[in-house]
């Protein structure tokens, strides 16, 4: 998998609000896992090292470039900057600051490839950037920090994984791959799901110790809430041989529901505050509140809150003595609205209300209309007990995500899980030893480590089927669009490593002239095989689609009638991304589609 120079296996998190880097020597018996400290700008011309790399990015206006406030280390006459300088920005001067950049890689209504961030400020003003490359640099900047560190160890040559979300698609998953080898991971580096991550950390954590704590029979459920994304995962604890084996049965769908949305409640009460004192905001004043609440929801959910806490943000006037306005957020409100809104108690048959969603909307980000995540979870549970043919009830409980840092939310989701359950017996929630910020770094380290020496491993495949939209034949009907049935080209389960020819009769793939390329996936139909056709599957709710693309393939001139007949190949590498190749049936050439609509024609 790595180059046989590796010393290290590394975990990267690459997470919506923070990036934090765990590693481990490869050369030891007894694993032991630790954060790696990044120097990076707490304020400019300040550097200091911290364990995390907050996931913003900021502009540098051209006074400070030039008298290279933002230089590092390693890097001179920069005219931006990443990290906890770039979060402090984030509040004062949002017009020139990126945060979320990963939800953004997700968000297929937009070219992710192309200079969008931040979103609506003015591109005459701010020099934009795509959410591709802003994500490079938070990993250029690890890479930075590391080989700086282990200046004999270089980043390229260790054995290295990278996490993202479990419910990231493929498109998403290859954008953030893209993302990875432009910041200088890698090419064998490997994509983990996040929840996966959590419980090899729980693994390592706990040592020979998790296998008392679970048995055969037991149903894991990881609930995971980030700063941007909320993710569920089902583990269930099998037997093999006399051997407890973890298989990774059932993944969520993703949904824009984290941290940052209750930074955004938090602001819509500051903002309240602000108009009954006289002061109506700006939509960048809005922003900048936004950023600022992040620190009161940390501050007012912590073990030991304050009463209030005060959020400032800069004023229309020019001068920035006396220039703030500010306002206390009462604990009492904040957290009765964090709670209920976030974690409502509710019974297992509840759904998440669709309506649209109002306030803040100039983020430009999907976000979910319903933010009761326990909503979320009870669909979440009825959908694959639906797939599975059984109720699924988890046994277990972990948490990842530093949203569950507090206390409050992590009972909610427990008694909740608990009222739902038809047994006896209390649901266990599983405690680790380690901060919920480095979890899925020090799981991802693990998994690394195991790759080579051996340990647990979490069985699974790919957490979804992913289908071609394929147009049938038949009369045009005017302003009627032809019929569009589903063919499956990856079942749910598929392994890494592996290929399959796509069992179908000949396709017409267009070429040589503009074609519209439609894909789908789904995490709940679990049943569906390579060349199943969905010819029925419009208005389900279990069939998602991911990216279109329209463009044209190449074609050479023997290919007169303007298509080709073809079939399909599918590959999920070693490394965890999907290929989807189609191959002539009358000739040696061959096309590579792949999600995130990178067509490739090649020769064979």
């Amino acid at each position: 998998m790595t180059s046989e120079n590796a010393r290290y296996a590394i975990g990267i998190d690459l997470g919506t609000t923070n990036c934090v880097l765990g590693y481990a020597p490869l050369d030891t018996e007894e694993i032991e896992v630790k954060i790696l400290e990044v120097p990076q700008l707490v304020v400019a011309d300040t550097l200091e090292s911290r364990n995390v790399l907050p996931s913003f990015h900021y502009a540098a206006v051209q006074q400070e470039a030039g008298r290279g406030a933002y230089d590092l280390p390693w890097a001179s006459g920069r005219d931006f900057v990443v990290g906890e300088a770039a979060r402090k920005q984030s509040a004062d001067v949002p017009m020139r600051s990126v945060a979320a950049a990963k939800s953004w890689l997700a968000y297929n209504k937009v070219d992710r490839r192309e200079p969008i961030l931040p979103w609506n400020a003015p591109a005459d003003e701010v020099p934009k950037i795509s959410p591709v490359d802003a994500s490079a640099r938070y990993i250029q900047h690890l890479v930075a920090a590391w080989e700086q560190r282990f200046p004999e160890a270089p980043l390229k040559d260790q054995r290295v994984v990278l996490t993202v979300p479990a419910s990231f698609d493929a498109s998403a998953r290859e954008l953030t791959w893209e993302a990875a080898r432009k910041g200088g991971l890698p090419e064998d580096a490997v994509l983990l799901e996040e929840p996966q991550a959590a419980v090899y950390n729980y693994v390592s954590q706990r040592g020979d110790q998790w296998r008392s704590e679970i048995s055969p029979g037991d149903t894991l459920l990881v609930c995971d809430v980030g700063g941007g994304t909320t993710d569920f995962t089902l583990v269930k604890i099998d037997e093999e041989n006399g051997e407890m084996v973890l298989n990774r049965v059932a993944v969520g769908n993703h949904i824009l529901v984290g941290g940052d949305n209750m930074d955004l409640a938090l602001a819509h009460i500051a903002r309240e505050l602000f108009a009954q004192k006289g002061t109506q905001l700006d939509p960048w004043q809005s922003v900048s509140l936004w950023h600022a609440c992040r620190g009161a929801k940390e501050a007012l959910l912590s073990d030991n809150p304050p009463e209030n806490y005060p959020v400032a943000v800069l004023g229309r006037g020019s001068k920035l003595i006396g220039g703030t306005v500010k306002a206390e957020i009462p604990r009492d409100t904040a957290v009765s609205a964090l709670a209920d809104g976030f974690f409502p108690p509710c019974g297992p048959d509840a759904a998440p209300a669709r309506k649209v969603m109002s306030g803040f909307r100039e983020l430009g980000l999907p976000f979910e209309s319903d933010t009761g995540i326990t909503k979320h979870l009870a669909s979440f549970l009825r959908a694959h007990s639906s797939a599975a043919g059984e109720s699924v009830h988890p046994t277990h409980l972990l948490f990842n995500g530093g949203v569950f840092k507090s206390s409050l939310f992590r009972k909610r989701i427990t008694d909740t899980l608990s009222q739902w359950s038809s047994s006896d017996k209390p649901i266990v929630s599983l405690e680790r030893l380690s901060d919920l910020d480095f979890a899925a770094a020090r799981g991802a380290a693990y998994y690394g480590y195991t790759k080579q020496q051996g340990g647990v491993r979490i069985r699974g495949g790919v957490p979804r089927s992913y289908y071609v939209g394929i147009e049938t034949a038949g009369p045009a009907v005017p302003g009627i669009p032809r019929p569009l049935s589903l063919l499956c080209v990856v079942p749910n389960g598929m392994e890494e490593g592996t290929e399959i020819n796509v069992p179908s009769e000949e396709i017409g793939l267009v070429v040589g002239e503009p074609a519209e390329f439609r894909f789908f996936s789904s995490s709940v139909r679990k049943e569906d095989q390579a060349g199943q056709t969905l010819p029925y599957w419009q208005g389900s709710e279990e069939i998602e689609e991911s990216d279109s693309l329209q463009t044209e393939l190449p074609a050479e001139e023997r290919f007169e009638e303007g298509y080709v007949p073809v079939k399909f190949q599918s590959r999920i590498t070693e490394l965890g991304v999907f290929e989807l190749w189609c191959k002539s049936t009358i000739s040696d050439d061959k096309w590579k589609l792949e999600f995130s609509v990178r067509p490739v024609h090649e020769q064979a």
